[in-house]
This record gives structure tokens, sequence and C-alpha cells, in this order.
């Protein structure tokens, strides 16, 4: 074969090459597919979004001081700020606060020194301030609907919304003291929970 004959050989070998190089390079390290010009050529992208913390229930601390009164009349005051903060993030970001109280006692256990729990009643009143989305519901949203603490009772609830969200109102307590209560500090607790 003659230097010219395998010369021509040799340049349309490389000519092919490097057309085939132009036309099809290969795909660098990480590309998912080659497309071609005027189509769309997609890339997978994600993200995430985490759960900042849990559903919390925050009360004070107290003591809470209501003042006094006589046998036979009311003692009336607010708790203070109950707030229930809910991190979880959820699609279904409802929950339902309850409460419940204990006997307010004075010294021993004499029927005279017992305010029982029948004798608090709770209202919660509407929110003083929300966050997030959904629907808020009060306990009781007067003093018309107030309920006795001797049972476990709604004290507000998040019925609708996702996300996280949160939600403070300041209940009211309205204590009738029996006819028959002696004198004295009396002591209970009011319990709230949220789940």
């Amino acid at each position: 074969m003659s230097g010219i004959r395998r010369l021509s050989i040799a340049l349309a070998g490389g000519a092919a090459l490097t057309a085939a190089l132009l036309i099809a390079p290969p795909a660098p390290r990480g590309w998912a597919g080659t497309c071609p010009a005027s189509t769309t050529c997609p890339t997978t992208v994600t993200f995430s979004v985490t759960a900042p913390g849990t559903l919390t229930i925050n009360v004070p601390g107290g003591p809470v001081n209501l003042g006094g009164n006589a046998p036979g009349n009311q003692v009336t005051g607010q708790l203070g700020a109950v707030t229930v903060a809910d991190q979880r993030a959820a699609l279904a970001a409802t929950w339902t606060a309850t409460v419940s109280a204990t006997n307010f006692t004075t010294g021993g256990n004499d029927p005279a020194e017992i305010v029982p729990a029948s004798d608090v009643a709770y209202w919660s009143g509407p929110a003083t301030a929300t966050t997030g989305t959904g629907t808020f519901v009060p306990g009781q949203a007067d003093a018309a609907a107030a309920v006795t603490l001797d049972q476990s009772r709604t004290a507000f609830s998040k019925t609708t919304g996702s996300g996280d969200n949160s939600a403070t109102w300041n209940p009211t307590l309205v204590i009738t003291i029996p006819a028959q209560a002696v004198a004295g500090t009396y002591t209970g607790t009011v319990n709230h929970q949220v789940a």
C-alpha cells in the first residue's frame, strides 16, 4: 500500500473520530442523561422540611393568688397565659388541650377545710394570640359557658390546619366558697395537658 493511500485512510479515520466526538461527547461524571436540542432535559431536585420540635403546653408556674372573700361568696381571677406550641410540622396539625383541678384545702382533712373541685369553675375565653393556619376553638368563649373542674374539660383546641402553630389564652377561674368554709389560705392545682 502506498504511503499516500495509508495517509488518506488515516486522515479519513481521524475525521470520523473527530465527527463522532463532536456529535456525541461523553457525559461528564454525575450526568443522568443526554437530551437532544430543543427538548426538555430534567434534573430531579430534593430538599427536606424538618420538624423543629414537638407538641407542648406552657402554663404559669404559680403560685397564682386569686385574692379572697367570705364564706358563701366567690373568688374570681385570671390564671395567666397558657400557650400550646405545635412544632411537629404535621399535615393534620390538630390538638386538644384539656384542664382539670384538684380540691383546694387548708389545714387538715375536715370537710370545712376543703373547697371541692366541683366548686371551681373555668372558662378559657378567646385566644389572646395565635400563629399558623387553621381553626382555633376556645373551650369556653365566655363566662356563661364556664365549666367545673371536677373532671377533665376541653380548655382549647385546634380543629383544622397544617404546619407549625400556637395559641395562647388567659383563662378565668371562679371559685365558689362553701358556706361552712373556715378561714385560711386554700391551695390546690389546676392541671392542663395537650394531645
